[in-house]
């Protein structure tokens, strides 16, 4: 594979890795009353743009996702590791589609903060167009994609398909591959919570009518929040989502790229 590509492969992996990890300290300090806030990644934009040097950190972060949008858009339309074009291989490289847009659409907002220093939080968004029969439809699209996304997260995990990017049994290191096996079970584990209570609340959106507002990461950890023993669980997912970051970021350095 083009050097070039992977260098911008792994450079995207550590940009998200990095996202990853704030969303979930910051999240689970909110948890437990240590001064954080429940966030997404829009959210994380916010937040870096108002530490020292806030500007330089966002603009680093937006080349990042930049080059993890990238990345996407190669597997998607170049299939440089031979995922293939069976029914399979096509639904995956869509998937690497669609993550690419989000990636790209996070990197545009830190463009734009860089630019004219929008003040959006991590929150909802809303669009007027989704009201009525039109947005019941699109939420059940969403919903029941995410359910899919959800139940691939948790075969991943108990498959320890995650691990075979990384040639693991080559890799020497015992605390090495402990950290990159345990970081990234509990990591996938906790997106398939966060995924499949996203569809929840979509595919509950939809019955209620209620398609104003496209909900995010901040909605799963409120509604984690207002469940029975709500604090520790969603400190517990959160911290899950600090492995994934820690995961990604191992990634980055780690992960072998197949030649095409």
């Amino acid at each position: 594979m083009d050097q070039k590509i992977v260098k911008m492969a792994r450079t995207g992996y550590a940009a998200k890795g990095i996202v990853y990890s704030i969303t979930g300290a910051l999240t689970f300090m909110a948890a437990f009353n240590m001064g954080g806030q429940q966030t997404g990644k829009t959210g994380v934009i916010d937040f870096l743009q108002k530490q020292p040097f806030g500007n330089v950190l966002l603009a680093l972060i937006a080349l990042g996702l930049l080059c993890y949008a990238g990345w996407r858009f190669v597997q998607t339309f170049k299939d440089p590791e031979n995922i293939g074009s069976d029914k399979k291989g096509k639904a995956k490289r869509f998937a690497f589609f669609i993550s690419g847009l989000i990636y790209l659409s996070l990197a545009a907002l830190a463009v734009k903060k860089l630019i004219d220093a929008g003040s959006s939080g991590g929150g909802a968004k809303t669009f007027g167009f989704l009201s009525g029969q039109l947005g019941i439809v699109v939420f059940v699209v969403i919903g029941l994609s995410l359910i899919g996304i959800s139940i691939a997260q948790f075969k991943k995990a108990y498959s320890g398909k995650f691990l075979r990017k990384f040639e693991y049994k080559s890799i020497s290191e015992e605390k090495r591959r402990k950290t990159i096996k345990n970081t990234g079970y509990l990591g996938i584990v906790s997106r398939g919570i966060i995924f499949g209570v996203l569809a929840f609340i979509f595919l509950r959106a939809a019955y209620h009518s209620n398609t104003n507002d496209i909900k995010s990461t901040t909605d799963a950890f409120s509604f984690l929040q207002d469940s029975s023993y709500g604090a520790w669980l969603m400190g517990l997912v959160a911290l899950g989502f600090v492995c994934y970051g820690i995961y990604m970021i191992a990634t980055a350095k780690y992960r072998q790229f197949s030649n095409s």
